[in-house]
């Protein structure tokens, strides 16, 4: 049958242990959802039910309401754009660029500054709430920009937002974004980072966060959809790191609770197409910060609202719930690990629900949206549609 609604989640950095490759990028032994499942007894029978934890061997359960099973990573890299990427149909062979080691070159942070009129302090590798922690007193005494990288392509750049305006940042962030489409400088994503609060013991990033992202390098599945007619509705950071392509209506949102709500909303309303969200607190708030425990219970939050979510899918719906990568909080260091993803199927019309074969890249979700809504397919990737029955 043709689902004329499709609801995809992706659960930011949840994946489900190391990819076949995972040597190259020094994540032997990485596995998300199974340490967090051996450090933490919590109750998961929503997702349970859907197959995820037989994903791990942590259960077997023989009857799931869902297909489910894994889809192994083909990018070149292990970070969100790349991720969100090969689902749509685009496989990244050569990686973006990353300043990890160095820091930004002096000519790039001068173009900043010349800019914004604003000295940049930082220009280091940093973890964005240690860094904070660190200079946002100074910062708040200034008038400086944090300007900050990671072991992804990120140029990230922190201010208060009592100091300096959101509107001001995301007008420094958008030139940074131009500044950076040069090939020396081209890293993935330029994200504005504001913050709040008194003093280094209290400072909090808000959900004003922005990401402002490199175009694709050609139509993905979601342009497909748009030009096909389809409504493709953006929930969380997805229209970011798309960089608005293919989208046709967006919402941010500030948390997992908030991307929740807009999601139970966008269940009650008439279209026809697809809802793409993103859960981001896994990966920026409990992933990164190596934090287990708040990861733990990010994961039965969201397993809480499963059957508020099941309940309000039509019969012609489905449900897809995937990652993007791994982010291990029990791994050495604070970067994403090179981990296969969930994919976990639902819909009230399926018969006879059961695990399906791994899947090669995961364009191959990208592709099983084409397919069922008959758009031009992407040139990486095959759907596996006709096995949902």
């Amino acid at each position: 049958m043709k689902f004329e609604r499709i609801f995809l989640i992706v659960l930011d950095s949840l994946g489900v242990g190391e990819a076949i490759d995972a040597k190259k990028f020094d994540d032997v032994g990485a596995n998300t959802l199974g340490h967090i499942m051996q450090y933490n007894e919590i109750d998961l029978p929503n997702l349970e039910k859907m197959g995820f934890l037989n994903l791990i061997k942590y259960k077997n359960i023989e009857k799931t309401d869902s297909y489910y099973t894994k889809a192994h990573p083909k990018a070149n890299g292990k970070d969100t754009l790349t991720g969100h990427l090969e689902i749509m149909g685009i496989r990244t062979l050569k990686p973006f660029k990353t300043f990890t080691k160095t820091g930004f070159p002096k000519e790039l942070i001068d173009e900043i500054e010349r800019f914004s009129g604003r000295k940049v302090i930082g220009n280091c590798n940093a973890s964005g709430t240690e860094i904070i922690k660190e200079l946002g007193e100074r910062q708040m005494k200034t008038g400086e920009l944090i300007v900050y990288t990671s072991a992804d392509s990120v140029l990230q750049i922190a201010a208060h937002e009592n100091v300096i305006p959101l509107d001001e940042l995301y007008k420094i962030c958008e030139f940074a974004r131009e500044l950076t489409l040069k090939d020396e400088w081209k890293v993935g994503r330029i994200i504005a980072r504001p913050y709040i609060g008194d003093n280094k013991d209290n400072f909090t990033r808000t959900g004003n966060r922005r990401d402002y992202a490199l175009n694709p390098v050609k139509d993905t599945v979601l342009d497909n959809l748009k030009n096909s007619g389809y409504d493709v509705i953006a929930i969380g950071k997805i229209n970011d790191i798309f960089n608005s392509c293919g989208i046709t209506k967006t919402t941010h949102t500030s948390d997992n609770q908030d991307g929740i709500n807009v999601l139970l909303d966008t269940l009650k309303e008439d279209f026809n197409g697809l809802c793409f969200a993103n859960l981001n607190d896994f990966d920026s708030k409990y992933g990164h910060r190596r934090d287990i425990k708040g990861y733990a219970n990010a994961i039965k939050h969201f397993d809480d609202y499963l059957p508020q979510i099941k309940q309000l899918l039509k019969l012609d719906d489905m449900l897809m719930i995937v990652a993007d990568h791994g982010n291990d909080p029990s791994y050495k260091g604070t970067d994403h690990t090179r981990e296969n993803i969930p994919v976990l199927v639902y819909s009230k019309s399926f018969k006879d629900p059961k695990h399906i074969k791994e899947l090669d890249c995961f364009s191959d979700i990208g592709c099983t949206i084409a397919s069922n809504f008959k758009v031009k397919l992407p040139d990486v990737g095959k759907s596996f549609l006709n096995k949902l029955k």
